[in-house]
């Protein structure tokens, strides 16, 4: 998909690719490029997260079935978690929260697992 895209902006005439927007729609693609790569690396190492690989496939799996509202379901889910508390907010006081031991590995949010993390979740995407 990253070919199409630089082949569709690659296409475009000098006068549009030279205005705001085009400049825009080019530093988007580089920026998404670049927040990407890390992605594809740990996907030709074989070293990514399972749970996030699991996502993923899930993702590409209703995008080829064309559920897109499912796709997005699912990719809202990997990025920001379902847990009662998705930003760890377990103490708010100097009691624990009901519910504490109920927080699992598959509904945090893995954007604040790490900034690398974040960046290939949180892309940009057309």
């Amino acid at each position: 998909m990253l070919k199409e895209w630089a082949a569709e902006l690659n296409a475009r005439p000098m006068t549009e690719k030279r205005s705001y927007q085009g400049k825009l729609d080019s530093a988007t693609f580089k920026q998404t490029e670049t927040y990407l790569q890390p992605l594809f690396k740990k996907l030709r190492k074989k070293s990514i997260a399972a749970d996030i690989l699991s996502f993923l496939a899930d993702i590409c799996g209703n995008i080829l079935e064309r559920e897109y509202v499912k796709a997005n379901g699912i990719y809202l889910q990997m990025a920001i978690g379902n847990a009662p508390w998705p930003i760890g907010v377990t103490m708010v006081g100097i009691h624990a929260r009901t519910g504490r031991e109920k927080i699992f590995s598959q509904q945090i949010a893995h954007v604040l697992n790490d900034e690398t993390q974040r960046k290939y979740i949180q892309v940009y995407y057309v």
